[in-house]
Parts: C-alpha cells; structure tokens; sequence
C-alpha cells in the first residue's frame, strides 16, 4: 500500500490561496530515479555536460543521509514527490500572452501593477517554468543581461558553465545534490563592470500543483563596480499534501560591488522550505540580505556570506513568524575570509500559537582576517506560553585581531503594554498587532514598500488566525 501523504492544518491565508485547476502540459512520476532526470534534462535540451552533472549529483543525493539537527525532515517522501511540473504555458514577454489563469494569479498578487510602478524588470515562475519575463530596453542597452537560467543557459553556456553550482556544490548537504540533479527554471543576472542598475529587478516563484517540487536555480554575478537591487518572492496555496522547495541562490560580487537581495518568503503550510543561499563578496565589495520568512510548514534556510576580499561587507537583515504547526530553523552564516572584512546580522523572531522559531547563525574568522568586525543581534517575541523560540550561535574564531559581538534576547509581550493601548480605546487584538509591527520595524523598513505593505498585512492575517 502506498505510503499516505501527511496532512499539514493551516489557517486561512486570503489570496495567497488562490488555486488553479492542476493542469499541466507535462509531469513526471512521482518519486526520484535516473529516468526521471534523464527525462527533465531531455525536456530542457540540456548540453551533455549539464546532464552529466544532474546525474552526479542524483549520485551525490543518494550518498548523502539527512541531516541530523534541526527540524523533524520524516514527512518528506521522495517517492511522492513530483519533481518537474510543466505548465500549459510558453514564456511570453507581454503579460497579455499568458494563458488566463495563471495570469489572473500574478495579477491577484500584484506582479504585474508592481512591473508597471517600480520595477526595471519581471520574470514569473509558475510551477516549473517561467512563464514571463520582461527587462526594459534600457537596460539592455548598458549590457544588463536578466533572463531566465534556461535561456542563460542556450545563450550565455560558457558563462553559466563558469559558475554554475561552484559556489554551492552539490556535496554542501543532500538538498542541495537533490537540486542539481532536478534543478527546473529560475533567474540570470549579468550587470556589467561599472553598471548601476537604478530600478530593481523582481523574480516570483509560484507553486500550484499539490505534491510537487520547485527547484529554481538563481545566478546573480555583480561585476567590478556595480550594483543591484533583487526582489524575490514566494508563495503557494494550501494543500494537504506536503509539497517540497528546494532552491538555491549564487550571488557573485565582484571588487567594489554591491548587491542587495530582499526576499519575501510566504509558503503554505504543507511545503517543505530547504533553500541555500550563498554570496561570495570580493575586495570592498557588499552584499545586503533583507529576509523575511512566514510560510512553510518547515523551513532550514541559513543565507551565507564569504567575505572573501580585503574590506569585503555584509549586512543581514531578517524576520522569521512561526505559527500552529510551523518550525522555522532559519539565520545566517558569514565566513571572513579576508583582512578588515566586516558584518551586521540583525534578525527579530516572532512565534505564537505553539510554532517554534529558531535563530541558528555561524561566524568563522580565518586565521588571516586581521581586523574582522562582526555584530549578531537577534530577538525573540513569543506571543504565547505555547510557543518556543531558541538561539543558537556558533562562532569559530581562528584569528587574533577580531572583533566580534553576539547578543540575544528573548521576551513575551508584556500584559501592561496590552493594558496601556487597551485604556486608550484600542481594542485587544489591534494591541497586540501594534506591538508586533513595532517589534519588526526595523526589518521592514528594510524591505520595498510593497514588501513592507506586504508584511504587515500577514501578520495582520497570522494574529487574525490565532485570535479570531
């Protein structure tokens, strides 16, 4: 008898629900074997070279055990997972082209009004596959390449072949081996030495078939002097079956670059988030993490910076809300590989209605990164008895000359502070959505505005779920 699919509870999330009739133009079995990725590399018309390193790292994924900390991993079963889910859609670069369902769901959650305000350009991801994809021309015109990874792949190989998985290597962890071997769609980025792109650039990744996988692969390179500003958003509707993310992001700032990358993460809570991130920073460059993570059912996402050039920068910025059902192991991790390198992780937590949240962070300092500055400061807010919320740093500190600090608090929102706004006519539950805004200020002024708007309203929508 088959092995039953686990039921996940969730509360109503309004139009991040939205679901679409499971059409698609293509699927393949569930489960994972050398077929099934010799099917999706035949479906991509992979060069020979990208097929022989999926099928290395579907043998590096069987080699490979589950990690032993964090989260409880036992609802993931591979043998019901879908793991490339073809839409009945072709990429389109006029939103008007994209079959009317699926446009009517990025409409919905506001990607295209946000393309026509704010952005210099959009691509949509819809299951498997981009279904849009948009730059403007002028862009374009200072040699700023932004397209989806298959296409990077036909048209920029020996780019892609550089540094395709050399940051993030599939041996890193058995997820990671997992998402080379069915990596699907995705973002590329080339800005060109000395280009500023002014206007951010937006990716949204939706999943809307139940039981399936979404294996994006993000590659960003920054040349010498540039700079950016990438959005990525996030979202699924609720299904009772576990579904499975497993990104990853390689972020490549050159000498003196700068790259800010804000993510908005909003699963359902019957996904699985197992996402790698990794930026490696070269001489005086930056690199800006501004995160935010509310969905899933389970999440281990640990974006990591290798400061890797004398006078290299990181600053990380995050918020993490665990609800009914939720563990979040979510941090940061900043590897000071250079002289006079420095970083800034700020994060603040919120858990209540029995979710956990933990802040898992780790700072390495090189034997000879003289003069290494790093500032950990993380916060936690329960909302009720119920609920739990842990620290746990780790810091390897090779050098002598370093100078690094770690902080953590942990509290409940005091019944005075809900008695003061509840004397001045401010009913209860509005108390305490005021606290937790106040509390995550920081993060989302952090954020774009409509980012920032749109945290605001989930934790509106997480303490309706609770209280109402």
């Amino acid at each position: 008898m088959a092995k039953k699919k686990t039921f996940i509870e969730d509360i109503e999330r309004t139009l991040y629900d939205i679901k679409n009739e499971d059409r698609p133009l293509y699927r393949t079995e569930e489960g994972l074997t050398e077929a099934i990725v010799r099917d999706i590399s035949a479906k991509k018309h992979d060069p020979k070279w990208m097929l022989d390193f999926r099928l290395q790292s579907l043998e590096v994924y069987r080699q490979t055990p589950l990690p032993t900390w964090g989260p409880d991993l036992s609802a993931l079963d591979m043998d019901h997972i879908v793991t490339y889910v073809q839409p009945d859609a072709r990429m389109a670069g006029r939103w008007e082209d994209v079959p009317e369902d699926i446009r009517d769901t990025f409409d919905r959650l506001g990607i295209p009004e946000a393309e026509k305000s704010s952005l210099a350009g959009v691509g949509a991801q819809y299951d498997s596959e981009v279904v849009y994809h948009s730059v403007q021309e002028s862009l374009k015109k200072q040699g700023v390449v932004y397209t989806d990874m298959e296409t990077a792949l036909r048209e920029h190989e020996a780019i892609v072949r550089e540094y395709f998985m050399k940051l993030v290597p599939p041996k890193d962890h058995k997820f990671v081996a997992l998402h080379g071997a069915v990596w699907s769609g995705g973002s590329f980025v080339y800005v060109p030495a000395g280009v500023e792109v002014k206007i951010p650039l937006q990716s949204y990744f939706r999943l809307n078939a139940p039981g399936a996988g979404q294996f994006e692969h993000t590659l960003i390179i920054v040349e010498r002097g540039g700079s950016l500003h990438f959005i990525e958003g996030c979202s699924a509707p609720k299904y009772n079956v576990t579904n499975l993310h497993a990104g990853c992001v390689e972020l490549y700032i050159k000498e003196g670059a700068r790259l800010r990358y804000s993510t908005i993460e909003n699963w359902s809570r019957n996904m699985m988030n197992l996402n790698t991130k990794r930026a490696l920073v070269e001489k005086d460059g930056l690199i800006e993490w501004v995160s935010g993570s509310f969905g899933s059912h389970v999440s281990m996402l640990y974006p990591s910076s290798i400061l890797h050039g004398e006078g290299a920068r990181c600053e990380f910025t995050g918020v993490t809300f665990a609800g009914h059902g939720q563990h979040l192991d979510t941090g940061a991790t900043v590897v000071h590989a250079a002289p006079h390198t420095s970083a800034n992780i700020s994060t603040r937590s919120i858990s209540k209605d029995g979710g956990v949240a933990v802040y898992r962070s780790a700072v390495k300092v090189a034997p000879d990164a003289d003069h290494a500055r790093c500032s950990v400061s993380c916060e936690s807010l329960m909302l009720d008895s119920n609920s739990r919320a842990d620290t746990l740093p780790a810091m390897d500190i090779q050098g002598d000359e370093a100078d690094i600090g770690h902080e953590a608090k942990i509290g409940r929102i005091s019944d005075e502070a809900i008695f003061y706004l509840m004397s001045r006519g401010i009913k209860e539950d509005e108390a305490r959505a005021m606290i937790v805004r106040g509390f995550v200020e920081p993060i989302a002024k952090a954020l774009p505005l409509e980012y920032a708007v749109e945290m605001n309203n989930l934790i509106t929508i997480e303490l309706e779920g609770t209280m109402g």
